[in-house]
C-alpha cells in the first residue's frame, strides 16, 4: 500500500516536473528580457543626448524636400513641353488636347455607371439577393478604380492649383 501511495505521488511529481523547471526557465528569459531592455532604452537615450535622433529627423526631412523638388520639375518640365507642342497650333485643336483627360474620365464613369446598373438588374432579375448583388457588382477593384478618379481630380488638381 505503501509502495503504490509512493510510486503515485512520484509519478505525479515527476509529471509536474516539466512544468515546474519551465515555469523557472521561463522567469529566466523574462528576467533576461527585461535587462535588454532597460540596456537598449539607457542606449536610446543616450543617443538621444548626443543628437542623433535629430539628425535622423533632419535626413529624413531633406529627403523628403528633394523628392518634393523633383517631382516639381517634372511637373514644370511637363508643362513647358506641351506648351511648345500647343505652339502655333489652332484654338480648337488646344481646346480638344486639353479636353481629353476629362472626356476620357467622363467616359469611363459613364461606362462603370452602365455596366454597374446593368450588372445589378441582371443579378436582381435572376434571384440574386439585393446585398448579395451590390457585393458582386460594387467589388474592391471597382472601388479602388473610383477612388483613384476621385483621387486625381480633386487631390491632384487641387494642389497644382495651390501652387
Amino acid at each position: 500500500m505503501f509502495i503504490t501511495l509512493f510510486t503515485t505521488l512520484a509519478s505525479f511529481l515527476a509529471g509536474s516536473l516539466p512544468r515546474v523547471l519551465d515555469f523557472f526557465q521561463d522567469r529566466s528569459d523574462k528576467k533576461h528580457e527585461i535587462e535588454l531592455m532597460k540596456l537598449s532604452t539607457e542606449r536610446e537615450l543616450e543617443l538621444a543626448k548626443a543628437g542623433f535622433d535629430a539628425k535622423a529627423k533632419i535626413e529624413e526631412i531633406h529627403t523628403e524636400q528633394v523628392f518634393m523638388e523633383t517631382q516639381r520639375d517634372e511637373r514644370v518640365s511637363m508643362y513647358e513641353h506641351d506648351a511648345k507642342i500647343g505652339e502655333g497650333a489652332s484654338s480648337w485643336v488646344i481646346n480638344l488636347r486639353a479636353s481629353v483627360r476629362p472626356i476620357v474620365t467622363y467616359l469611363f464613369v459613364a461606362l462603370l455607371i452602365i455596366v454597374d446598373i446593368t450588372a445589378l438588374v441582371w443579378a436582381i432579375q435572376s434571384g440574386v439577393p439585393f446585398e448579395l448583388a451590390m457585393d458582386l457588382v460594387f467589388s474592391d477593384d471597382e472601388m479602388v478604380i473610383v477612388s483613384s478618379i476621385i483621387a486625381f481630380w480633386f487631390g491632384t488638381q487641387a494642389f497644382s492649383k495651390k501652387r
